[in-house]
């Protein structure tokens, strides 16, 4: 099922309407859909790589916005909606632990869980069921969305298709690298 959905949103990838297909691709991942963003974006990219930075922002944008809404899912229909997303990606325990660690990390988790391969509407959903405040996790889904979108497009703009492959089987590694690198930076920031 998944493959076909992901052939079929790619198909999207060339058409004049690919930029709205995008928008809406990112806003509905950033709250309820299965698929990345990236499904969209790296296509899209590598067909017309003078408008990358164009398309990094509108997936930036969409995410953030579908992130709204996936913290409203969490926040406010908890029980409704969000388990029964939760539970269809069997993911009772990820939800747990991250509201767990809303309460001890803060913006940190957006920072950090944006950037890995933890499907970020996880990190919504949960950063609304923990009630976290919605500036500061607005401000953090807008830099870590924006570092991942604007990195991919940056490489692909750069390389071109030769990147393609490392960048679907890879770059959630960099990013997850990125990720401790910086809670490493902090932590040593914070005690020396």
């Amino acid at each position: 099922m998944l493959d076909r959905l992901y052939s079929r949103v790619r198909a999207h990838a060339a058409g004049p309407q690919a930029p709205y297909w995008l928008a809406l691709l990112c806003f509905a991942e950033a709250s309820v859909f299965p698929l990345p963003p990236e499904t969209l974006l790296i296509p899209m990219c590598l067909a017309s790589r003078n408008r990358a930075w164009q398309f990094a922002a509108i997936a930036t944008v969409s995410s953030v916005c579908g992130g709204l809404l996936g913290w409203y899912i969490g926040a406010v229909l908890l029980e409704h909606v969000a388990l029964p997303i939760v539970h269809f990606y069997h993911a009772e325990r990820t939800l747990a632990t991250l509201q767990e660690k809303f309460r001890q990390w803060g913006v940190w988790i957006i920072l950090i869980k944006g950037l890995t391969p933890v499907p970020y509407k996880f990190v919504t959903i949960a950063s609304g069921a923990a009630h976290f405040a919605i500036i500061p996790f607005m401000l953090a889904s807008l830099v870590t969305r924006g570092v991942r979108f604007f990195l991919v497009a940056g490489l692909l703009r750069r390389f071109g298709a030769p990147i393609e492959t490392f960048i679907e089987e890879r770059l959630p590694l960099v990013c997850g690298a990125f990720a401790v690198l910086l809670v490493g930076g902090i932590v040593a920031l914070r005690y020396l």
